[in-house]
């Protein structure tokens, strides 16, 4: 299983880019495919979650 699967799956799931994400939370595109290379912590995690909501409210 990869790591942040979970993430993963909401991010397939509301078909939303790693980009969009991204440009959300302030880094760049390819530093969010790093993050997602290896589990977040707490803060980080709580930065994707509140852009993915943002991205699909």
């Amino acid at each position: 299983m990869k790591a942040n699967q979970e993430i993963r799956n909401i991010i397939f799931t509301h078909n939303i880019r790693n980009w969009q994400i991204a440009e959300k939370i302030g880094i760049s595109d390819s530093r969010f495919c790093v993050w997602l290379r290896t589990p977040l912590n707490d803060e980080r995690k709580a930065k994707v979650l509140k852009a993915i909501e943002e991205l699909t409210a």
